[in-house]
């Protein structure tokens, strides 16, 4: 039986995708008979969902694997500030690698989760003094995120150093897994890795839980959003694109809470719409797939970005598994998969364009089907997490057998810039 450390800087009960990502992948590696070891902070997420807790660790048996909750920073505010979101980041991975010093010849391989891409800072240690084989997970581009949402300054200090970070991490790493082949490409681009290093492992969804229901009409009819309510989503866009529905059938339900919540809170008092949109907040995971099975659509609005092109939200995925037909905005990947699934529409970012979209799915229950139907079809072929959890575990399974010219790893460890 081969044994995997999992570094996550989120896990369930968590409200965020990259958490249900985690755990469903973990769950199927452990019915797969790999022994799971979870490293994960306090559950904090979305920021001001949780009370703190000082406990410096505990440890949780769930759906076959090991999960140890480590101690760190844990933001109460909806919205906090720098300093505070830096020792929730930081102060878990350095925590991480602390337990992993003590308890590394437990496992064959580690895999860690970013971002944050502190969250490597557990890790790469044993990578460079090559204790044990590393798969870094890379789901974002977060440096390039930060910078196009004005997080942090482009060329200054704060980015250059995270570049240096962030290429020793991955060229330490024995493999790279990465959610879209856009964002595989653009890091070997941007740092010149090994492209053989890098696997595609996809987002999706465990597909008996999201499951398409039998159509009922309904007054009001439902728009769906699930998730994360943060600065990548315009969900601005969609509030406004409720008020130009010349109809009053209809609402817009947000499940889900974030750093944006307060904001939209404001925008809809100010736009007078608390009849048509709804807050409904944050939900336990378990009952995410019950909102989106009562909804007409469901709702996908990336910031069409280029830094943002790479993306596509894990709600997109679970609202095909339901047969429920998906709005989308933004650009690069997230048109991909409304293309080739022919699942829905991708409209620009523009309240008008994403109202008519609205109106031409609420007036047309043959079409949502048919979209539906296709997008249900889709999720099952190509992005059922039982079968990605199954690449998953082929790609560990040779990183921790070694199957991998490890010998060069210290010199590519040495990036050109810092020599």
């Amino acid at each position: 039986m081969k044994r995997v450390a999992v570094i996550s800087q989120n896990f369930p009960p968590d409200s965020l995708g990259n958490a249900s990502r985690i755990h469903d992948n973990t769950k199927h590696l452990a019915d797969d008979d790999w022994e799971v070891t979870v490293l994960a902070p306090p559950p904090t997420f979305p920021f001001g969902s949780f009370d703190r807790t000082w406990r410096r660790s505990w440890t949780d048996e769930r759906d076959g694997m090991t999960v140890h909750r480590l101690w760190t920073w844990q933001p109460t505010t909806e919205d906090p500030g720098l300093i505070s979101r830096l020792l929730y980041y930081v102060i878990f991975p350095l925590h991480a690698l602390l337990w992993l010093t003590l308890n590394y010849r437990s496992f064959d391989v580690v895999w860690l989760s970013s971002p944050p891409v502190f969250v490597g800072l557990a890790g790469l240690p044993f990578a460079l003094l090559d204790r044990k084989p590393l798969v870094v997970d890379v789901r974002d581009l977060w440096i390039d995120s930060a910078i196009e949402l004005d997080f942090i300054e482009a060329g200054g200090a704060f980015e250059r150093l995270s570049r240096i970070y962030e290429r020793y991490l991955l060229e330490a790493a024995d493999r790279i897994t990465v959610t879209t082949a856009m964002l595989g490409s653009r890091l070997v681009a941007r740092y010149g890795i090994d492209d053989t290093t890098v696997h595609h492992i996809p987002n999706g969804v465990d597909a008996h839980r999201y499951t398409p229901t039998a159509a009922e009409t309904a007054d009001p009819k439902t728009i769906v959003y699930t998730g994360n309510v943060g600065h990548a989503q315009d969900l601005e866009s969609c509030i406004r694109a409720m008020a130009r529905l010349e109809r009053d059938d209809v609402v817009l339900r947000i499940v889900g809470d974030g750093d944006r919540m307060p904001a939209l809170e404001r925008l809809v008092e100010a736009e007078g719409l608390q009849d048509v949109v709804e807050f409904v907040g944050l939900v336990p995971r378990e009952s995410v797939p019950g909102f989106i099975e009562d909804a007409e659509i469901g709702l996908a609005p990336i910031k069409a970005d280029e830094a943002l092109a790479y993306a596509v939200p894990t709600k997109s995925f679970e609202y095909m598994a339901s047969g429920v037909p998906v709005i989308a905005t933004g650009i690069g990947e997230i048109e991909s998969l409304i293309g080739a699934s022919n699942a829905g529409t991708v409209v620009d970012t523009d309240p008008d364009a994403i109202a008519a979209a609205m109106e031409r799915l609420l007036d047309d229950p043959t079409e949502r089907d048919r979209l539906g139907t296709n997008g249900r079809q889709h999720i099952v072929e190509h992005y059922d997490r039982a079968v990605i959890a199954r690449k998953l575990g082929a790609v560990l399974e040779t990183a921790a057998e070694g199957e991998f010219d490890t010998s060069s790893r210290s010199s590519r460890a040495v990036p050109a810039d810092a020599e």
